[in-house]
């Protein structure tokens, strides 16, 4: 079996889900719309998006079904958008059938003017 580095396994990732903007996301949000934030503890401390659902990457298999509704539209994010790629395809295999990772992540909705607490 032939070994893949992490931006392969990451480049893989992002060819089976669906990645949005943050530009799209702050567009395209409604009342229905979970975000869900994969980073670390220290991360989210620091700063988040009102209102997202916090769940480490590491720990999205495992809570993830408990907080997020599989029938809600979901938009994960991380710091630039590759642990999202990895939390969304594991949810789309999970049979979240409307989740998107948001390419950019945090940095990018920052920069589209989108509000951190």
């Amino acid at each position: 079996m032939t070994e893949i580095s992490r931006a392969q396994s990451v480049d893989e990732a992002k060819t089976r889900i669906k990645q949005v903007t943050a530009a799209d996301a702050l567009r395209d949000m409604n009342d229905d719309t979970i975000l869900l934030d994969v980073r670390e503890s220290n991360e989210w401390n620091m700063a988040h998006i009102p209102g997202a659902v916090f769940i480490p990457l590491a720990e999205v298999e495992e809570k993830v079904e408990g907080l997020v509704p599989r029938e809600r539209k979901v938009i994960v994010y991380c710091a630039s958008g590759n642990r999202s790629a990895f939390a969304a395809d594991s949810m789309r295999q999970m049979g979240y059938a409307d989740v998107a990772s948001m390419a950019g992540g945090i940095r990018g909705w920052v920069d589209a003017g989108g509000e951190i607490e």
